[in-house]
């Protein structure tokens, strides 16, 4: 920085030295100088492939007659020099400086590099520099204003760094300046807006930070702004066109501005082109826009704009381009939206708007070329006058609700390139006038309910380069002809239909495949040779069907060895019925997965397999595979899945399998294999399911396999395995299936099984353990499944697993145990089936076992001792307690706390003041207003130790506003949680009451979920719902006083910069008193997502947090609002989702989260779909009926563990 002010206040001596060294190079310098500064220039070019300066740049001719110069008549001296365009690499000498009478310049779109000389500064003459797109480097030079003449100035797409030089504004003549597309960084300098005859301003695609300055609003003859892409901030100034009379170019897009879009930018009336795409705008699209008439071009796409959208905008009859997607609008599509006759590109995509597609959609459309309607809640049939739109190329209807069929009209839009309705509720057949459709390169027809069969004139399309027709119920043959007319297709999904009879052998016509999907059709006959023949193939899924092969030998995978970028087969549920040919050891090297599950596959796995290095994953599960694992699998270093089980392989686990070091599934179960399992099993430490079960094991478990702390499944049932089970067991903390059943195993059972608190599954059953069962299992509040039995136990069943409450099954039958059975609990669902010959137990007649009533007794005098003693600790701490507070307030009252300071003080040291908080926030600055709630607004401040805090600011007008600010302190003076939000401190006085809190970096999940800026995949959305969980299950179940938080809803979840979530605004919390079960109030949550009993009675209890918290979980995975239009009368969120659990589940989830054509879709689908299932169960119309947050969190963690494995 210090460099660019001296350069900006240069001294005027060494101005005046270098305006005399120009003057006398100009009176010095001549034609032959000229000619001898290009010649050196053309020697610093060292690559030029079309030869034309080498060629044409010679003394033989005269300088001026050279390709690209230019010569002054009179003079006869060069004036313009222009080599632009001609793949030219080199830098620039300086003897550039000579040519003295140099007034344009233009090396553009070449390759030159190096910094920019400094002798340019001698051209005194330049009136344009064109440099763009090249690889000049270093910082932008000061002294370009010492070029007194300079009216272009072009340096876009270079690699200059460092800062904008404020010594440019010197340059009183310059008109058009571009710096874009440079690693620019820092601010835009004040002083740019001096240049009052700029015309032209851009600085697109850097990195500059901060405002803009007020200054360049003020220079009249401004015509083009654009500062797009870099990360500027801050309002728009109200009156940005006052000082822009001439403006016709704005462009803002992909920065973080915010604020509203002011409403007078009708004031520049010749604004051409608008972009404020990709920012942070809130607040509504104003109206007044439409008075701009020579609008042509308005981009307001992905910000956080609301309402509805103007119907004024169709008055804007100059129109070309409108894209206002990505925004929070609500409501219809204007139809006057569609009177624009000048209207070639419509986006309003993901806005959730609802409504039917206006009638008059293509009356006065036909300039209409591109569609984007996405991502909406659109419903209705498809207009049948959608042929009026004859330039229709791209039309995006995906992820709506459209109904009824796909109008036969839609043939007339012969110049449609892309057709995209996926997701709809579509019914009906494929018009056969699709197939007049020849300029179509994209279909997409997937998830709907068609029917029937394509028609014929689709296989002529032969420009298509991708079809979709998954997920319908459509059926028939594919012809013999069908890749003869679709030479171009690239991708192909059709799985999930009925399709039947033979894959045709033609498909090799279509010769530029790269992905084909015919998954779960009921396609018949030999899987064709021709496969092979796609040269491009990348993946290629033929699940099941009932494909076989030519020959035992799996012709057709010798085939697809010429397939060299093949990374996925996928043949799984064919009855192949044949052998793995040592050819797949020449599939491509590219292959990643490979799968042929359940295909009746006989023989050997081929040694050849190991030639496949770059696999990921190798499944041949269910088939009749026989011998050892070839010792060539040594070599597959990156694989990461290993499923061999339910065949009939034999030998032992090969030492060489712990080098694969990659591996988190070795799935060998219900095989003949034998032996120990090898001592470096602990070395695979990246593993999460090991299942050796079913197979013929001998000796004890690997002391190093309990270092798998990874480890979620581990199944070693049903072998010859011995010894004892160690204490390191409990080093599995992550673990949700332990079955070591079927074994020999002796000794007792480890306390530390207590420490497996994920456990979900565990069993012991069928060995020779002795001992007790220890109270530690109590410990294992996820288990379901408890099967102890025929072992030797002995001893009482510990009364802590009446704690177990998910506990299903429990079976200790066939052992020694003795005393009463517990009754509490889960016992109270368990038959006497669970006990079964054990000859010393006792209890309810139930169990099939006799009563034990002295033990009852007994039991019951302990129990009303320890009452006893409970009750005298209990007054004691009572006394203490009254005596401490009577103390504390003594003490506080000699000392009185002043008006306006922190009401958290016992938990909080921080204070923080009125004039702190004034200062923090810049004055409550609206650029630093993060939200408005129902009692006040939240604004970002900076404390003095330069802590990023958030201030909620009470507006002390409303009324209970008081009231919320009370109970929020009650409620943060004594919680802790990581899930919470954290107060720092508080300020209060009679006129003033605020809270500050920490500072979520991340916003809220309502931002998250409904901003096209932003996404959240599948795992970060499970886990912020599990955050959530547990912050209710604190407040619900293990603070003193449950607190019913009675307000959750997305915008109240806020996320920090590790994405963690934290419960945010309990103004309108209850607080329970000790014994309390439900209140009352008369204040009321957000609609949408109130319990009835809350809504109707104002009775509030643990149960409505429940409710409300199903409602959200529904909404964060299908991406809908509870009060979105599409709800109305009886429809609502919950009965949506219930009506299409679990069949229809695919249907209703946000479709950004998965597709049906990735891996392991049933599985996540399964996943997805156990999630709408626990939202059912929280939402229930009874508060009785619905489940607890324990339950809750619980069922949410498996969930997620399944979910991590499939993504693993």
């Amino acid at each position: 920085m210090a460099v660019m002010q001296t350069s900006y206040l240069f001294p005027p001596a060494i101005l005046l030295l270098h305006c005399l060294m120009a003057f006398l190079a100009m009176a010095t310098t001549n034609i032959t100088t000229d000619q001898s500064s290009l010649l050196t220039f053309k020697a610093h070019i060292n690559l030029e492939p079309s030869h034309i300066l080498s060629n044409n740049w010679s003394v033989s001719t005269s300088v001026c007659f050279w390709i690209g110069v230019t010569c002054d008549i009179h003079n006869q001296r060069v004036t313009a020099l222009d080599i632009s365009s001609m793949n030219l690499t080199g830098n620039i000498p300086p003897q550039i400086g000579n040519l003295s009478f140099l007034d344009s310049v233009n090396l553009s779109r070449n390759f030159f590099h190096g910094s920019l000389p400094r002798e340019l500064i001698q051209l005194r003459q330049l009136k344009i520099v064109d440099f763009r797109f090249n690889n000049f480097s270093g910082t932008i030079p000061y002294w370009f204003s010492f070029l007194p003449k300079l009216q272009v100035l072009n340096l876009r797409n270079n690699s200059f760094t460092g800062f904008i030089p404020p010594s440019l504004s010197n340059i009183s003549t310059l008109q058009d300046l571009d710096l874009s597309s440079n690693p620019l960084q820092g601010k835009i300098p004040e002083e740019i807006g001096n240049l009052y005859n700029l015309k032209t301003l851009k600085l697109q695609y850097n990195r500059l930070t901060g405002v803009i300055p007020l200054a360049i609003f003020n220079i009249s003859t401004m015509e083009s702004l654009a500062f797009t892409g870099n990360s500027l901030s801050g309002n728009l100034r109200v009156n940005i066109c006052h000082g822009l009379p001439r403006l016709k170019g704005l462009y803002l897009g992909s920065n973080e501005f915010d604020g509203e879009i002011p409403s007078n930018l009708s004031e520049c009336s010749q604004l051409q082109l608008l972009d404020l795409s990709y920012n942070k705008f809130s607040g509504s699209i104003p109206g007044e826009i439409s008075n701009i008439k020579t609008l042509e071009n308005l981009r307001l796409r992905s910000n956080y704009l609301t309402g509805a959208i103007p119907q004024e905008l169709g008055n804007l009859q100059n129109m070309e381009k409108l894209a206002i997607g990505g925004n929070f609008l609500t409501g219809s599509i204007p139809a006057s939206i569609f009177n624009i006759s000048s209207l070639q590109y419509l986006d309003i995509s993901s806005c959730n708007l609802s409504g039917t597609l206006p009638t008059n959609m293509c009356t006065h459309g036909t300039q209409l070329e591109v569609v984007y309607l996405h991502l909406n809640q659109l419903y209705g049939q498809l207009p049948t006058s959608i042929h009026q739109c004859s330039a229709l190329q791209i039309l995006a209807l995906t992820n709506n609700s459209f109904s009824g069929t796909i109008p036969r009209q839609i043939g007339n839009l012969t110049l449609l390139t892309a057709l995209y309705v996926n997701t709809n509720k579509l019914t009906g057949v494929i018009p056969q006038e699709i197939g007049n459709l020849y300029n179509l390169e994209y279909l997409d027809l997937g998830n709907n309910y068609l029917s029937g069969s394509i028609p014929t004139g689709f296989f002529n399309l032969s420009k298509l380069l991708l079809v979709t027709l998954s997920e319908n119920h459509l059926s028939g043959n594919l012809p013999a002809s069908f890749g003869y007319g679709l030479p171009n297709l690239e991708e192909l999904y059709m799985t999930g239909n009925s399709y039947s009879g033979r894959i045709p052998d033609s498909i090799s016509n279509s010769s530029k495949l790269r992905i084909i999907n015919f998954s779960f059709n009921n396609f018949t006959g030999q899987i064709t040779n021709s496969f092979g023949e796609l040269r491009f193939l990348e993946i290629l899924y033929l699940n099941g069907n009932n494909l076989t092969s030519e020959s035992p030998e799996l012709s057709f995978i010798t085939s697809l060895t010429n397939c060299r970028f093949l990374r996925t087969l996928s043949v799984n549920g064919n009855p192949l019925n044949g052998i793995l040919p040592a050819s797949v050891g020449n599939l491509s090297s590219s292959l990643r997965y490979l799968y042929a599950v359940n295909c009746d596959l006989r023989g050997s796995i081929p040694n050849e397999i190991g030639n496949l290095s770059n696999l990921i994953s190798l499944s041949l599960f269910g088939n009749h595979l026989m011998g050892m694992i070839p010792t060539t699998v040594e070599s597959l270093r990156r694989l990461q899945a290993l499923v061999l089980f339910g065949n009939k392989l034999s030998g032992s686990i090969p030492i060489w399998i712990c080098e694969l070091e990659n591996l988190y599934g070795l799935l060998l179960q219900q095989n003949q294999m034998s032996g120990a399992i090898p001592d470096c099993i602990g070395n695979l430490t990246s593993l999460y399911y090991l299942y050796l079960d079913s197979n013929r094991f001998i000796s004890g478990i690997p002391g190093n396999l309990w270092q798998l702390k990874n480890l979620l499944e581990l199944n070693l049932s049903s072998n010859f395995l011995a010894g004892s089970i160690p204490p390191e067991i409990g080093n599995l903390e992550d673990a949700i299936l332990v079955d070591l059943s079927l074994n020999q195993f002796s000794g007792v059972i480890p306390s530390t099984v207590g420490e497996l608190q994920k456990l979900v599954t565990f069993s012991l059953a069928h060995n020779k353990l002795q001992g007790s069962i220890h109270d530690s299992i109590g410990r294992m509040l996820n288990l379901e499944n408890l099967d102890l039995s025929h072992n030797n136990l002995s001893g009482l069943i510990p009364m802590s697993l009446e704690g177990l409450q998910y506990l299903k099954y429990f079976n200790v039958s066939f052992n020694q145990l003795s005393g009463e059975i517990p009754f509490g609990g889960p016992f109270k669902n368990f038959s006497y089936e669970s006990f079964m010959f054990n000859e010393g137990l006792c209890g309810k007649p139930r169990y099939d076992v006799p009563p034990c009533r002295t033990i009852s007794n007994n039991r019951s005098k302990r129990k009303t001792m320890l009452h006893g003693v409970f009750i005298l600790l209990g007054t004691l701490a009572l006394i203490l307690f009254v005596a401490l507070t009577y103390a504390f307030m003594r003490y506080r009252r000699k000392d009185k706390v002043p008006i306006g300071t922190d009401l958290l003080s016992s938990t909080i040291p921080l204070r923080v003041s009125y004039y702190e908080i004034f200062e923090a926030t810049d004055g409550y600055s609206e650029s630093n207003l993060l939200g408005t709630g129902s009692f006040g607004s939240v604004y970002r401040g900076t404390l003095k130790m330069g802590k990023d805090v958030a201030v909620k600011v009470f507006n002390l007008q409303l009324q209970n506003a008081f009231k919320s600010f009370d109970v929020e302190c009650e409620v943060f003076r004594n919680l802790r949680h990581r899930n919470l939000c954290k107060v720092i401190s508080s300020c209060s006085n009679l006129d003033f009451k605020a809270l500050v809190l920490e500072y979520m970096s991340n916003g809220s999940l309502e931002k998250w979920l409904y901003s096209h800026n932003y996404y959240l995949d599948m795992k970060q959305r499970i886990s912020i719902m599990i955050d959530i969980a547990a912050a209710f299950e604190y407040l619900h179940h293990d603070y003193s006083t449950p607190i019913i938080h009675c307000d959750l809803k997305p915008s109240n979840v806020l996320l920090d910069e590790d994405m963690v979530a934290h419960l945010s605004d309990f103004g309108i919390a209850k607080l329970l008193s000790e014994g309390e079960s439900i209140a009352h109030t008369i204040t009321l949550a957000t609609l949408g997502y109130i319990a009835p009993e809350y809504g109707s009675r104002g009775v509030v209890s643990t149960s409505c947090d429940v409710y409300s918290y199903g409602i959200m979980l529904m909404e964060v995975f299908t991406r809908m609002k509870p009060s979105d239009e599409t709800f109305s009368g009886d429809l609502s969120l919950r009965s949506w989702v219930n009506d299409n659990v679990p069949n229809a589940v695919f249907q209703i989830i946000d479709s950004n989260l998965l597709s049906s054509d990735e891996e392991h879709f049933h599985e996540k689908l399964n996943c997805l779909c156990s999630i709408m299932e626990l939202a059912l169960n929280c939402s229930m119309e009874s508060p009785k009926e619905r489940i607890n947050m324990k339950a809750v969190v619980a069922t949410l963690k498996k969930i997620q563990f399944q979910l991590l494995a499939y993504y693993a």
